[in-house]
């Protein structure tokens, strides 16, 4: 079963089994030592754990601009292919024989331009992904979710990540509903999607994408988007001043 990484204690916990509900991480610039606002928040998710949905509440709770579906299709239109085909490689990597035969033929057969679908893989994804997500950092006032963004952006001032998890039988519970005619696969499914987003991180970022380290809030959804959003807001420093009259 895949296991998030727990840091120095080497100790594992299964998806699902996840530490306590807005606890804050370690990431490699702690809140505490950001002197600048923050105005870029990145939202990694778990599958099923309803965290797009978060982010996107998130944003339009900030009135920030939201980076998601969006990236997608600015890495096909800057590659020039069709969204379609780009939101095959989203968050997944090319197939074994691909990358293989990528490497053994010098790239030769499989490379014929860098604006045409011959040359558009999860490798160029992820770099196009990656350049619109520095950019829009440099804006600023951006949720951005997933794909690798709190690997991007780690250690660049004004920039707070967080990764939403769930419960096991949460998650199993939404898959149940949302694909019905999975139902009996709900486990593997679940697992399988962590897993490969997990082998993206990994592979172009060298990084685990689970590790508690690359964030700075670990947030269960089960506490309910409300309470998320506030968790955010006053961990971030980007809670709405209190009124003079109420200080009193």
């Amino acid at each position: 079963m895949y296991a998030p990484d727990l840091g120095p204690q080497r100790k594992r916990d299964p998806i699902g089994a996840s530490p306590r509900s807005g606890s804050v991480g370690t990431a490699q610039k702690g809140v505490n030592a950001m002197h600048t606002p923050v105005n870029v928040i990145t939202v990694e998710r778990e599958y099923g754990s309803h965290g797009a949905e978060f982010a996107h509440d998130l944003a339009e709770r900030l009135g920030w601009r939201l980076l998601d579906a969006e990236l997608v299709k600015g890495a096909a239109r800057i590659a020039g292919v069709d969204p379609k085909l780009a939101a095959k490689f989203d968050e997944r990597l090319d197939p074994w024989y691909y990358r293989y035969g990528k490497i053994f033929y010098q790239e030769q057969m499989y490379v014929t331009s860098t604006s045409d679908e011959h040359s558009f893989d999860s490798e160029r994804m992820i770099e196009l992904i990656k350049q619109q997500i520095l950019a829009a950092a440099k804006e600023g006032h951006c949720v951005v979710v997933g794909r690798g963004a709190a690997c991007a952006l780690a250690g660049k001032p004004g920039c707070f990540h967080i990764f939403v998890y769930a419960t096991a039988s949460a998650k199993k519970d939404w898959f149940m509903r949302a694909f019905p005619h999975r139902a009996q696969h709900a486990e593997q499914d679940l697992q399988a999607f962590d897993k490969r987003r997990a082998a993206v991180i990994r592979k172009f970022y060298q990084q685990e994408w689970c590790s508690r380290g690359l964030y700075h809030m670990l947030l269960n959804s089960c506490i309910g988007t409300e309470a998320m959003i506030s968790a955010v807001q006053c961990a971030a420093g980007l809670c709405a001043p209190v009124s003079e009259s109420v200080s009193r």
